[in-house]
């Protein structure tokens, strides 16, 4: 597997959690946060961008401008800090407690051609004209930015082309996306689904109760 960086946005409102700190809030016992961080511990570099309040000490710490500004403003800050030579990125919200070591790599795999026979054979790696990036489905077919794997190059591009057009605050993932070739994964492995966030209470049950 190719070398590759995250990025973990961490920095929303959670207005529908009366505005606190969403990502820091427990299920089994861990921050969202964390374990979030956990599922991409062989990242370099790993990139928080959100308070850094209880962030552990090797992850790199920014904030999107203003803070609070949305996932695309906070999207961008995490690439301006990105290495010039990586060329794979996950991209992540900070609310996705079921998200597992497994789960990434499945995306990294169907993004970089190295799956293996179990899922249905090997793909050749895009190249020009190829695949941009690949993100989970729900079970309701509706795509999940924010669970998944993105090649460098053309998602700076695509932020370039937004930044055109108006401010990065405020602007909404489907028009950063609008125009790059996105392949749809839904999740097939054991265990509850990677792209399942947390934006109520009784989504912190549910996910409470899949850790279990």
């Amino acid at each position: 597997m190719r070398r590759y960086a995250a990025v973990v946005l961490a920095g929303g409102a959670a207005r529908r959690m009366d505005g606190v700190d969403k990502p820091a809030r427990p299920v089994g016992g861990r921050p969202m946060r964390d374990r979030v961080l956990a599922a991409v511990g062989d990242a370099a570099p790993r990139i928080l961008v959100g308070p850094p309040t209880g962030a552990p000490p090797d992850v790199l710490i920014t904030r999107e401008s203003p803070p609070g500004g949305g996932p695309v403003a906070a999207a961008g800050a995490g690439l301006a800090r990105l290495p010039a030579e990586v060329e794979l990125l996950a991209l992540l919200a900070a609310d996705l407690p079921l998200l597992t070591r497994e789960a990434v790599r499945e995306l990294l795999g169907e993004l970089d051609g190295q799956l293996d026979g179990a899922r249905g054979g090997r793909r050749p790696a895009a190249g020009p004209g190829g695949i941009d990036g690949v993100c989970f489905v729900d079970d309701t077919g509706r795509r999940q930015p924010l669970c998944g794997v993105w090649r460098v190059a053309p998602l700076r591009a695509a932020f370039t082309r937004l930044a055109t057009q108006r401010p990065l605050a405020g602007a909404s993932l489907r028009a950063l996306l609008h125009g790059l070739a996105v392949r749809e994964v839904p999740w097939r492995g054991a265990g509850p689904p990677p792209w399942f966030d947390c934006d109520t209470d009784e989504d912190l049950r549910r996910a409470e109760e899949w850790v279990r």
